[in-house]
């Protein structure tokens, strides 16, 4: 079955069979593996993904339900200002160490700035709460996010826009 959709802002066409994960189209064959494989269960959060902008973990989403979606992962938000904010505040604030959950985290992250740009602790906490970190303890977590909203503040976040499909 074929599947047309945006991902990290390029128009794509994927053969894919129906019941195939998105979580596997991405790394397998469009070997994203920035989106990675944690439990299978939706437990740990690791393949966080924004469909649509908003947050999704891709070993729940089948493939086939991204028509016509725009979906991003990690490998495209290179150039955005708000995860390059929170990459740098995770680095300063000790917010990662083995670094297999901090895609997702930071997936995860930038949407909750990017709905809340003022979040509180609480916030952040709730945002995050569907991604697990076995290493860190989540609290230099959250001051990694909340370091980087407060220095967000100072310049307005815009959303990740989408290449021209020209």
């Amino acid at each position: 079955m074929q599947i047309q959709n945006s991902v990290n802002g390029a128009p794509r066409t994927i053969d894919t069979e129906p019941r195939r994960l998105l979580v596997h189209v991405l790394r397998d064959s469009l070997r994203l593996t920035g989106v990675h494989i944690g439990c299978d269960t939706s437990q740990c959060g690791a393949c966080t993904v924004l469909i649509d902008q908003k947050t999704a973990k891709s070993c729940t989403v089948l493939a086939v339900q991204t028509e016509g979606c725009s979906v991003h992962t990690i490998e495209g938000m290179a150039q955005d200002p708000i995860t390059t904010a929170l990459k740098l505040a995770f680095n300063e604030c000790h917010g990662l160490q083995c670094g297999f959950c901090t895609p997702g985290m930071l997936m995860a992250a930038r949407a909750v700035l990017l709905s809340t740009p003022d979040p509180s602790e609480e916030a952040v906490r709730d945002a995050l709460h569907g991604n697990l970190c076995r290493c860190t303890g989540y609290q230099n977590i959250v001051d990694a996010v909340l370091l980087a909203a407060a220095r967000l503040s100072e310049r307005p976040a815009q959303p990740v826009e989408e290449s021209s499909h020209e």
